[in-house]
């Protein structure tokens, strides 16, 4: 399903923190990498506390240096600068993966000022609101300790959405081809973690949305079932749960204890785009989750897991 990666670089360590990740899927999928600078306009002297890149024979001297170190002999890496300077460095990213065709993103959370929302609100945004292309974020653990990486259990939260069938099956792709084991978790909300019109018609209605809750969980219990029937005959070992609680908080603490090395979310792109970054569950998600998350943008109605 992946078979070419593009990785933005902009010479600092902090966004060489998805080397290892890129690496170890150009050599498991396997796949070819692009590497990319884009040439901002304006850029300031520093970055992450480090000397922008600015020069474009610089900057190619830089990708050509990461393609050889960063990657096994065997990987396909190119590289490439954007020489002619940008003012918006996320647009010039954009225009990249439609010129390269890349089918998989791989990047670090981010930005300028090290804030994660920069890079949410900035890059990341714009790349999943094209609706097609899929990016992994990979979150800084430290400039002076870059992990490596392997994809040994991939978590999947799953909400009984056909339209997350895409994602489901990016996270088969890469199971399959990582030898990794896959667990799927429903969350089921609970009375006191309900929201907006639910939260209201529970304090009107109690006994009447505890009962559909209870009908909630016991479908989606079935629903697990069947996957993990499909994704058992796929070829893949599956574990399930559906857990109690509010979306985010839940999904958090059980990809904190699952032993998890990926977390996949599928995405709405353009129409869901406003409520993914502006506090939905997979924003949360994003934001808070310590494990790199492979957003999957899917075409369908309904709101991101």
């Amino acid at each position: 399903m992946f078979k070419h990666l593009l990785v933005p670089l902009d010479g600092s360590r902090l966004a060489e923190e998805a080397l290892p990740v890129s690496a170890y899927l150009a050599q498991r999928l396997p796949a070819s990498v692009t590497l990319v600078h884009v040439i901002e306009r304006n850029a300031p002297q520093e970055i992450h506390g480090e000397r922008h890149l600015s020069d474009a024979a610089e900057a190619a001297g830089y990708l050509q240096e990461v393609a050889t170190h960063a990657f096994p002999e065997s990987a396909e890496v190119k590289y490439h600068v954007h020489t002619e300077e940008v003012g918006n460095v996320a647009r010039g990213i954009d225009e990249h993966v439609t010129e390269l065709g890349p089918d998989l993103i791989v990047m670090c959370a981010h930005g300028r000022r090290g804030t994660r929302e920069r890079l949410f609100g900035n890059i990341a945004q714009q790349i999943i609101g094209m609706g097609k292309t899929p990016v992994l974020i990979v979150h800084p653990v430290s400039a002076d300790n870059v992990a490596g990486f392997s994809c040994r259990k991939i978590l999947l939260p799953v909400d009984g959405n056909p339209a997350h069938e895409q994602a489901i099956q990016a996270a088969l792709s890469l199971a399959k081809k990582c030898a990794a084991t896959m667990a799927l978790v429903m969350v089921v909300p609970t009375m006191g973690t309900l929201s907006g019109i639910k939260a209201a018609t529970g304090r009107l209605l109690p006994r009447a949305i505890r009962e559909l809750l209870a009908q909630e969980h016991e479908s989606g219990e079935e629903y697990l079932r069947r996957r993990q029937k499909a994704l058992q005959d796929a070829g893949v070992a599956v574990t399930t749960q559906v857990v109690r609680g509010d979306p985010a908080t839940t999904i958090l603490s059980t990809a904190e204890d699952s032993g998890a090395d990926l977390l996949v979310l599928g995405t709405h792109g353009k129409s869901g785009m406003d409520a993914f970054w502006e506090g939905s569950v997979g924003y949360q998600v994003c934001s808070q989750c310590k494990l790199p998350v492979l957003l999957v943008p899917v075409q369908g109605s309904g709101r991101d897991t």
